[in-house]
């Protein structure tokens, strides 16, 4: 049995890798934790049995592995992300990610504008003189 130090670590909604009885790659996220039997149940996102995606299944905290905080730079890194918290039906997270894809889109827009208004561009599309 694990100390409740060495278990402390999880939180449910952590993302986790982790390995099945099988030796299945695992990703998915921590639905519940028990203490006492050192226990996570994860629900599995991504998995190479393609039969437990979706499902919510028990495993040993020391087959999981704590995945990093992910850095998302990118449109496409959100888009995915966005389709991931759409199939979990974590609905805050999803709210979290459009507005920050929606917050990179405004900021393409307003760096094209300035770019615009830099070269002598005016809003009609036509060249200012100088």
């Amino acid at each position: 049995m694990l100390s409740n130090n060495q278990f402390s670590i999880f939180e449910i909604g952590d993302w986790i890798k982790g390995e099945s009885r099988n030796g299945e790659l695992i990703i998915g996220y921590i639905e519940s934790i028990s203490n006492l039997e050192g226990v996570v149940k994860v629900t599995v996102v991504r998995c190479d049995n393609e039969e437990i995606i979706g499902k919510t299944i028990p495993l040993l905290s020391k087959q999981v592995k704590l995945l990093p905080a992910a850095n998302v730079t990118n449109k496409e890194q959100i888009l995915f992300l966005i389709d991931v918290a759409l199939s979990t039906g974590d609905k805050e997270w999803f709210n979290e990610l459009t507005t920050k894809l929606n917050s990179m889109r405004q900021l393409v827009i307003d760096v094209k504008a300035q770019k615009d208004n830099h070269f002598g561009e005016t809003k009609a599309g036509g060249m200012r003189r100088f």
